[in-house]
């Protein structure tokens, strides 16, 4: 399978650094996007085809990375299109999600990203599933984005995904809910003397979440969503995901902001109660 020119829908943080590092032309379609996205593209090295439509007609690839809850209508988009090429999904869903996105295309590969956007080797990797996945994978060989495929059709690399992230995101959601609380009840420094005596970390991950989450957790909400059906799906509790959903969607004020600090995060999670 030759895949000479891939449409990136659509390029924020990740996708761009995906594309940047992508081995084929990389496309991108600025009509209706937002100045930050035009600023972003351009600074990754993208083709600019204009439309939506033209982008399709010029490529041979497409990869949807976008926000979780906007990944099955991207795809309808997509299909509805007449785009017959390979269409990968690479966004945050459950594997029940990506089973129903590849019902609308005859070459899909499952994707997943595991790690922040692509700066140099070794931080993110890329995990490709189905029966186009090995040559999309070597569409970054030998860059910054280390792609790896893993067996399993449509859903497996999901699933790796939501398994993943359910630790890392969950808990990032939870250090924050018991900082919360421990600020509620007026015992936070005590809790912070404890957890560097018994839990060394911890407290550093509540600091971490709150500056790094914080900004992106308007982005969680859906991937908590995501998690949460993966979970009932299995036959596990949901409960945890949708917990941390609640979580993300008081901290929405937050985005586009850099950094925040602890205080003003456990404001935001103070006012919920």
């Amino acid at each position: 399978m030759q895949i000479d020119s891939v449409l990136f829908l659509h390029p924020g943080m990740m996708g761009v650094s995906l594309a940047a590092a992508c081995g084929a032309d990389a496309l991108w379609a600025s009509e209706g996007r937002s100045e930050d996205t035009v600023v972003r593209a351009r600074a990754g090295g993208l083709s600019d085809v204009g439309s939506f439509t033209d982008g399709l007609a010029a490529a041979s690839c497409v990869v949807s990375i976008c926000p979780p809850g906007a990944a099955e209508a991207m795809a309808e988009q997509v299909a509805g299109a007449g785009f017959d090429g390979v269409y990968v999904d690479a966004n945050a869903i459950s594997p029940a999600t990506a089973r129903r996105v590849a019902g609308h295309f005859t070459a899909y590969v499952d994707g997943s990203v595991i790690g922040p956007p692509a700066s140099k080797p070794g931080t993110t990797r890329l995990y490709l599933s189905g029966e186009h996945a090995s040559p999309v994978a070597q569409l970054w060989e030998g860059s910054a984005v280390d792609a790896r495929v893993i067996e399993g059709g449509p859903g497996a690399a999901s699933a790796l995904k939501m398994a993943y992230a359910s630790w890392t995101k969950i808990g990032s959601a939870m250090a924050l809910a018991i900082r919360s609380l421990a600020a509620a009840e007026g015992v936070d420094e005590a809790l912070v003397e404890e957890w560097n005596l018994s839990q060394p970390g911890m407290v550093a991950r509540s600091e971490r979440a709150a500056a790094g989450t914080g900004p992106k957790a308007w982005r969680f909400v859906g991937e908590m969503h995501q998690i949460a059906d993966a979970f009932a799906a299995a036959g596990l509790p949901a409960g945890f995901a949708e917990a941390g959903a609640e979580v993300y969607e008081h901290l929405a004020p937050l985005k586009g902001t850099d950094a925040p600090g602890l205080d003003e995060v456990l404001e935001l999670l103070g006012r919920a109660t």
